[in-house]
């Protein structure tokens, strides 16, 4: 379980550094529509190819790629070279993990909401 960090003049509880970094970084990730998009898109299968992502949305076959990179980077979308193509789907377990930590800074900080 994260650790918790008391900050002497609050009552919220603020999770370690890291993991505050890594809950930015997808946060971040998800910071565009496109990219919201394209994770929606690719919840609906077990895995997509690039291709199947550009022909979806009207957007360059490089900007697809660039988005798509950054939610790999993030953890919040997995890459799997597939031949020729490669290979994307949606890390549900990470995508989770950032919700449930979005919700606890909320409940820390807003109680009652």
């Amino acid at each position: 379980m994260t650790e918790s960090l008391r900050d002497p003049g609050s009552s919220c509880h603020l999770p370690r550094a890291a993991d505050s970094r890594a809950v930015a970084a997808r946060l971040a990730a998800l910071s565009h529509p496109a990219r919201i998009e394209i994770i929606k898109h690719l919840s609906a299968s077990d895995s997509c190819c690039c291709r199947e992502v550009v022909d979806r949305f009207d957007l360059a076959q490089s900007t697809v790629s660039q988005h798509l990179k950054i939610l790999v980077e993030a953890g919040l979308v997995r890459f799997e070279p597939d031949r020729q193509r490669s290979r994307y789907a949606v890390d549900r377990e990470a995508l989770a993990e950032t919700s449930a930590s979005l919700n606890a800074l909320v409940s820390s900080c807003c109680p009652g909401r």
